[in-house]
């Protein structure tokens, strides 16, 4: 299991005994009646890395560059209305965040900038461009999102970061889009005529935290990215989900017992009182009537309080009528108390809102090695059940991920991966999961 060192814990009184015994058989939702489901304490105290779900080790050094002369990290493709991986005249088209590979690597956020890669057999990429005409996007760089093929239209979804205009580097974050014509032929696939970029959510302060309110008190993150496109087969509604943290400033917070798990577990396992930073969420918005510029801020699917700082890139594949939620965290947005890796996590539900349980009993289902702990990240799932991400430091030895910036540029070049990693294919059966096996870099089938 996975060992992180963690500072002497100051423990809130153990009021919480007096909770109700059903708190521990009951679905733990949180108030309002909105099914939000919670990720307990309890629940990720049993992640363990085993054979299923610990990855292979990765020779990042030894990886093909996905895009001679730039780094690339989150990386999406482009799917139908229905969310199945799209086609256009054959060929298939993936984006990615990307910068010129001259950048030392804890400063690709702060340029980040999307392009297209186009390709007949999802394996072989050709780097297209820039998606949208230069300086024509909001914010000062764009973060990750998603994009829809509608008719011979793309609608690109991405995270506007900052303010455009600003001259000083701001890290608020809001939800765009923006619309083009795909254009494709026998040398590949460009877009054209692009219409006007619209900011499409923002968080509201009850569900999702603003900027204003994450910066009152110490510590804890911020975050309001990653808008995924999902049609929900069952329903034929549409929605974004997109990546939060719970509403409020941490001075507002208040501890309830259904974040640590059963009544059994929180007496024996007193929660610290540094763990109300952590306040990560799985958010979602419905689709109007069809028209993406216009949304429905909705509850979030799932909230992490207590437990998680950063649950990244959330998106939602259905197999077998059950609705498998993956998100991606690091070892170091875990609440004090409980540890975990860089991973894939996943839960499962036999509906869209509400019910989520933790596949594997944890929420684990992919984890990097402990001899290689940061080789990877920001993966995600497709329908075909292929895991794409990309590499990122490799063979750090005893060094955490924080101690990489004080390092030499040499060092930082040569341990980062900024390319894609392996695909793996992963099996799902009810709600347990399993790596079955490694594919070719960048293979999407």
């Amino acid at each position: 299991m996975i060992r992180i060192k963690k500072k002497a814990l100051t423990v809130f009184a153990l009021a919480t005994s007096i909770v109700a015994s059903s708190i521990a058989t009951l679905p733990a939702f949180a108030q309002g009646g909105d099914l939000t489901v919670n990720w307990t304490r309890e629940e990720a105290s049993k992640i363990e890395l085993n054979q299923d779900n610990t990855l292979p080790y990765t020779d990042i050094s030894k990886l093909e560059k996905f895009a001679p002369g730039y780094h690339v990290w989150d990386t999406w493709p482009l799917t139908d209305r229905d969310g199945n991986i799209a086609s256009i005249k054959g060929w298939k088209v993936i984006f990615a965040l990307t910068a010129p590979n001259d950048v030392l690597p804890g400063k690709v956020h702060d340029i980040a900038t999307i392009r297209y890669f186009y390709s007949k057999n999802g394996k072989d990429w050709t780097l297209g461009g820039e998606l949208f005409p230069h300086g024509s996007a909001l914010g000062q760089r764009q973060w990750a999102g998603s994009a829809m093929l509608d008719g011979d239209k793309i609608h690109a979804f991405y995270t506007a970061t900052g303010r455009e205009g600003q001259a000083q580097l701001t890290y608020e974050q809001r939800i765009a889009t923006a619309e083009a014509k795909v254009v494709a032929d026998k040398n590949g696939v460009h877009f054209e005529n692009w219409g006007a970029h619209h900011i499409i959510l923002e968080p509201d302060g009850k569900y999702y935290q603003t900027k204003e309110q994450a910066q009152q008190g110490e510590g804890g993150g911020y975050a309001f990215r990653d808008p995924m496109w999902f049609k929900d087969p069952q329903t034929g509604k549409e929605y974004l989900l997109f990546e939060g943290n719970s509403g409020g400033a941490v001075g507002e917070r208040q501890f309830k017992p259904e974040y640590a798990g059963s009544t059994e577990y929180l007496q024996q396992h007193p929660v610290p009182a540094g763990a109300v930073h952590a306040n990560g969420n799985i958010g979602i918005a419905e689709v109007i009537n069809g028209d993406v510029t216009n949304l429905k801020m909705l509850p979030p699917l799932i909230e992490a309080n207590y437990v998680n700082e950063e649950l990244e890139r959330p998106h939602i594949v259905v197999k077998d009528k059950k609705y498998y939620l993956f998100t991606d965290s690091h070892i170091n947005k875990y609440a004090e108390g409980l540890q975990g890796p860089d991973a894939l996590y996943g839960f499962v539900s036999d509906t869209l809102i509400g019910g989520y349980q933790p596949l594997n009993g944890s929420g684990l289902v992919l984890a990097n090695p402990l001899e290689n702990p940061y080789q990877a990240y920001s993966w995600l799932v497709t329908p075909s059940l292929n895991v794409v991400g990309f590499a990122h430091f490799g063979d750090l030895g005893n060094l955490s991920i924080g101690d990489v910036g004080n390092q030499s540029p040499e060092y930082q070049f040569s341990h980062f991966g900024g390319t894609l990693a392996p695909t793996v294919q992963l099996s799902i059966r009810d709600n347990t999961t399993k790596l079955e096996k490694t594919l070719p870099q960048g293979w999407i089938k």
